[in-house]
This record gives structure tokens, sequence and C-alpha cells, in this order.
């Protein structure tokens, strides 16, 4: 990706008045108008050839619900004409989980073209025909693809040069180096009874960066042992006796 060629999202959907939606305000929103990325939301229906301008059938063996053809999905992939080294996502609750690292690799490229699907699902022969790489944002089932292709937009452009306000604020956050982010606070130094802890007004950089690793492991070892699991170096049965760090005034 050079200058010159901003990193650019191509949706294919059957709604495209729902882009930009979200990624039209905020840090996305502020970022779009200013030339950093771009966004082309395309509709697939225009690539219908009858006079109804169908797009879908039924599932071929039976069953509920609707499919999307292929022939009128790849028909609006070939249209979308992007370059090869452009990925092909298709945001799909069977695809592969979306990470950070991923979403790290998609933000360096040039781009993605993003397929959102609708009904039953996408006629296999065009996933497979069209080389469409899919993604999932979760374990479960949205009416459309749309917010999920906005979800995945959102985690690369904040990513992009000029976004983000400082540049630590891309790397030190959840999932940046495989482990949950530490506890944020901010004054008031007492609220409701509960202070700050001490550590972290000491003005010691290194013992609060040590607070705050610590942190991190025990929300991850406590919320996403999975993830913990993963950390190198790190012996199972070290998860279940992580402990949040305290203050002096925890006791």
């Amino acid at each position: 990706m050079t200058n010159s060629s901003p990193w650019r999202a191509t949706v294919l959907t059957l709604f495209p008045e729902m882009f930009p939606g979200p990624l039209g305000v905020s840090l996305a929103g502020r970022a779009l108008a200013a030339g950093l990325w771009q966004l082309e939301a395309r509709d697939i229906r225009a690539s219908a050839t009858d006079r109804h301008r169908s797009v879908d059938d039924t599932p071929a063996g039976g069953g509920p619900g609707m499919v999307l053809r292929a022939d009128v999905l790849a028909a609006a992939i070939d249209a979308a004409e992007i370059s090869p080294e452009r990925p092909r996502l298709l945001m799909s609750p069977r695809g592969r989980p979306l990470t950070q690292a991923r979403v790290v690799e998609l933000a360096r490229g040039p781009g993605p073209l993003i397929v959102c699907g609708r009904f039953e699902g996408v006629d296999q022969r065009v996933i497979d025909g069209r080389g469409l790489e899919e993604v999932s944002i979760g374990d479960y089932v949205l009416s459309g693809g749309e917010i999920a292709a906005m979800a995945l937009i959102d985690s690369c452009v904040r990513l992009l040069p000029g976004v983000m306000g400082k540049e630590a604020s891309g790397t030190e956050e959840s999932f940046s180096d495989g482990l949950l982010e530490y506890p944020q606070y901010t004054r008031p130094q007492l609220f409701e009874g509960a202070p700050i802890p001490d550590i972290l007004t000491s003005g010691d950089h290194a013992k609060v960066a040590s607070w705050r690793r610590a942190a991190s492991e025990a929300l991850t070892a406590a919320r996403r042992p999975d993830l913990w699991a993963q950390i190198p170096s790190k012996a199972p049965n070290r998860a279940g006796r992580q402990k949040t760090p305290k203050n002096k005034t925890d006791g």
C-alpha cells in the first residue's frame, strides 16, 4: 500500500444504503472524510439479469429459506474489478474467527473486498470459484453480513497511519500481545470509596508496567483461558492461581 493508494474497502451487499453508517462518524468517519481510507458499497442486485432482479433461490435438497445465487454473486464480484492482491472475504458465522493478528494483516494491505451474505447462505460454488475467505466475528448469527463487515472495517481503519491520535493507542490494548487489556483508571482519585491503585500514581514507570502486565495476565487467565493457554511459557495450572494485583488500600 502506498500513500497514493489509500486503504480501500469494497463491500458487496443487498443494502448499500446501510453504508457508511457508523463508519461515517468518530475516528473512521473523520479518516474517511480526510481521505485516509476509501469505502465503496456496491449493490449485488445490480448484477441480477431477470426483470425481477432476483438474487436468491430455494436451497437444493430442500429446506427452509433461500440461498444467494452463485451466478449473480459471481457477476457482482467480477464487476467490482478488484486487483488480485486484495483479499476477498465473506462474512459468515462458519468462518474462521477474526483475530487482532488478522486485522493487522488486513490493515497493512490494500484493503479487502467484503461480501455480505443474506438468507440461508451463499451458494458454495461461488465461494470456491471466487476464492472467498470466510470470516466470523463471533459464535452467533446475524440477519446479514453488513454489521459484521462494519466491525471488520472499523477494526482495520483505526490501525491505519494517521487515524488514531497516539501511536501507542494501537499497541497497548486487548489482544495486541495475546492478552486482554489491563484495567484503566482516571480522575477522580476516589470514586464511591474506591481509590485508583497507588502504584498507578507513583510515577514509577517500571512498576506501573509490571502492574499492568500482571493485571493483563490475571484477567486473561480468568476470562479467556483459551488465550492464556497460547501464551508461551505459561503453564496451564498457573491460570487458576492468577489474582488481580492489589494496591496498599485493598488490604
